[in-house]
């Protein structure tokens, strides 16, 4: 389900980020969570701008389980 995210989360385990409050989300049936439908940037702590696209969803292209479990 699509979510919006109420407070920082972590690491995205697909792309790597931060996953931080106000970002959009997809929560799984697992309860992991990661970027959804967006693309965003973002400056990191280098002041480079970054760009995420919705992780989730590319993901989903290509695999049909969650990256953290895919024996679920």
């Amino acid at each position: 389900s699509e979510d919006v995210l109420s407070k920082d989360a972590g690491e995205c385990a697909i792309c790597l980020e931060e996953l931080q409050q106000g970002d959009t989300i997809a929560r799984l049936p697992c309860l992991c969570i990661y970027h959804k439908g967006q693309v965003f940037l973002r400056m990191d702590r280098k002041f480079q701008k970054v760009a995420f696209v919705g992780c989730i969803d590319e993901w989903f292209e290509v695999n049909r389980s969650c990256p953290e479990h895919p024996s679920d």
